[in-house]
């Protein structure tokens, strides 16, 4: 569900301030109505319900300010600067000038080198401030070939201050070519870092660029927005790049059979995860009370629906194959479930003509074909088409409008889209025609409290709460109802009553392997015990070594212990186990920011405050 892990999961792990290298600071940024205003940075990110690493937690920090401010505008707690774009001729004001002060308007013979190239550089920047650019150029030149060799802070000076004039004509390979001078002269110089990472990114060169605004992230202490939403923009562009080529080119991995079960729990209405009924199965099968079926051998459709009850899933897509085939009685059967599959092992280019297909056969059942709509809208989200998503759920609410299915997934889809009030009128549907889908009440619940959470609305905040214990006490078998409610607990700081309601879900579902990880995540939050935390993860990784959010997670806690080797290995192991390209872009932004830290470490000896 989008609850467990927000679709936004933001990348600011790095950003964790503490004790180390001089760098950040000791306290946090607190989401609406949490008063978590004393908590250390990364334990708010353990908060937001996602792990969080450098990046996108500017993007997180900027959006709440914008809903802070939709709701009555309680101001600004990010603590992020708010810089306009440095255009100007940026470095140290002039050094104190040689014996004999100048203003630099004219040529003594009594001024020194240094003295004479500051009075080139004031020349400079007045040719700058009038934009007279090229002018401008041939002043910082001169300043360049009079400084002294020795004043490698001057000097650096001069070269950013060239580097901004080509700038602004747009030369992007001087721009870098000056900005690399400045900093071999001046190793910290933030300016010329954060100059040559915007020239890198004219040129395309993204992990350049990815490199150096490292760099400035760091030495700033996380507290310029500018930096941060460079550093997100870059690592969202590398993402994509990375994930398209190796999502094309990946072998496709069936899931967890944990996870198999848990996905065809969420439908009701999906004829072909329903168990195999009397008529489908052979006389002999009939008298075997107990015994593994045994279905006609000239039907793989009912073939693959005996495996899937035995939970031999490697075996379904071929003999669903076989019945499309052969054009067998149960062809548009076969074909959902192949579709269904593919979808489970991530290959949605394959899954995607089965799905038309059975959309298309008008003599098929309505079901079949409003499953088959419902899982390309899905699809179709994963892929970021919400148009066409939103078009596939209308067209399954057309065709089959008592199916409660159809408005379960889309009020999912309703969220993702940030439209709580459409996606609670969808549940509520779905709550109408199935009273006892305990799933779908405990998603319209969490829907309320997150809109009621993001508005500071204190007393919706408290009916949602009350709306949990109301649907655990109806509902004390769903799994789901827990976890979320121990989601909305750790929001409210209750850290003791949401670790007893994880404990609740373990005992439901003990080979759910993203409880212990939400669990874990909580001792960190809660009793800033890492190694109680990264005992359950590691326990969700022996549970489930499918289970690609315990790796990130387990990534991203390595990140803020300074461990990138090992962060980097749980980054790739969790790329590996992606079901969807936009995850594992996700993830390969993880991976390149960890990659980023550890060779600006190397270059420059900077690294972020560690746990």
């Amino acid at each position: 569900m989008a609850a467990s892990k927000p679709i936004e999961a933001a990348m600011a792990a790095a950003a964790a301030p503490g004790s180390g290298n001089g760098v950040g600071g000791g306290g946090g940024t607190a989401g609406p109505g949490s008063g978590a205003g004393t908590l250390p940075r990364w334990h708010v990110a353990l908060a937001i319900g996602a792990p969080l690493l450098l990046g996108a937690g500017a993007m997180y920090l900027w959006s709440r300010r914008r809903r802070r401010r939709e709701a009555g505008g309680r101001g600004d707690a990010s603590g992020l600067k708010r810089n306009s774009e440095r255009k100007t001729p940026e470095g140290r004001a002039s050094p104190a000038l040689g014996s004999g002060h100048h203003d630099g308007s004219g040529d003594s013979l009594e001024m020194s080198s240094l003295d004479r190239a500051q009075a080139a550089k004031n020349k400079g920047n007045k040719y700058f401030k009038a934009g007279k650019y090229e002018q401008a150029i041939q002043c910082y030149t001169e300043a360049i070939s009079l400084c002294p060799t020795e004043k490698n802070v001057d000097l650096s000076t001069f070269y950013q201050n060239r580097a901004a004039a080509f700038e602004q004509l747009q030369k992007w390979k001087e721009v870098a070519q000056d900005c690399t001078k400045a900093v071999e002269l001046n190793p910290k110089y933030v300016k010329a870092l954060f100059r040559r990472a915007k020239a890198h990114e004219k040129l395309d060169n993204k992990k350049e660029c990815l490199e150096d605004v490292t760099a400035v992230c760091i030495l700033e202490g996380f507290q310029n927005e500018q930096s941060m939403l460079l550093a997100d923009k870059v690592l969202k562009l590398l993402g994509k790049e990375n994930a398209k080529e190796k999502y094309k080119n990946r072998e496709p991995l069936m899931p967890s059979p944990q996870f198999i079960k848990s996905y065809f729990s969420s439908f009701t209405d999906d004829i072909i995860s329903q168990p195999m009924l009397k008529g489908e199965k052979s006389d002999e099968d009939k008298d075997k009370e107990g015994e593994a079926l045994e279905v006609k051998e000239n039907s793989g459709y009912l073939k693959a629906k005996q495996y899937m009850e035995e939970e031999n899933y490697d075996k379904i897509i071929s003999e669903c194959s076989k019945e499309i085939d052969a054009q067998g009685k149960y062809m548009a059967e076969a074909l959902l479930l192949r579709a269904t599959f593919y979808l489970l092992i991530g290959s949605a280019n394959a899954a995607k003509p089965d799905l038309d297909k059975v959309i298309s056969l008008k003599e098929a059942n309505v079901k079949l074909r409003a499953n088959a709509l419902i899982k390309r809208g899905t699809m179709c989200m994963q892929q970021q088409q919400p148009i066409l998503s939103t078009q596939d759920f209308n067209m399954a609410a057309e065709i089959d409008p008592m199916n409660s299915d159809v408005y379960h997934h889309r009020g999912q889809l309703k969220i993702l889209l940030d439209l709580v009030e459409e996606a609670v009128a969808d549940f509520d549907a779905c709550i109408r025609l199935r009273p006892k889908f305990a799933l779908a009440q405990a998603q319209k619940c969490f829907a309320l409290y997150r809109q009621a959470y993001t508005a500071n609305n204190s007393s919706q905040v408290q009916a949602a709460m009350k709306g949990f214990e109301e649907i655990i006490k109806k509902f004390p078998r769903c799994a789901e109802g827990y976890a979320l409610y121990a989601q909305a607990l750790t929001d409210q700081q209750q850290f003791g009553k949401a670790d007893e309601m994880y404990d609740k879900c373990i005992d439901l579902e003990p080979d759910n392997a993203t409880t212990y990880v939400h669990k874990g995540l909580l001792q960190l939050q809660w009793k800033q015990d890492l190694d109680k935390g990264l005992e359950l993860i590691s326990k969700a990784i022996e549970i489930d070594n499918k289970c690609d959010f315990a790796y990130e997670t387990m990534g991203t806690i390595e990140v803020q212990r300074g461990n990138m080797e090992k962060a980097i290995d749980m980054f790739n192991k969790a790329i590996n186990l992606a079901k969807s390209e936009m995850e594992m872009a996700h993830l390969y932004s993880l991976c390149d920011a960890a990659h980023a830290q550890t060779e600006v470490a190397k270059k420059y000896g900077l690294k972020p405050p560690t746990l």
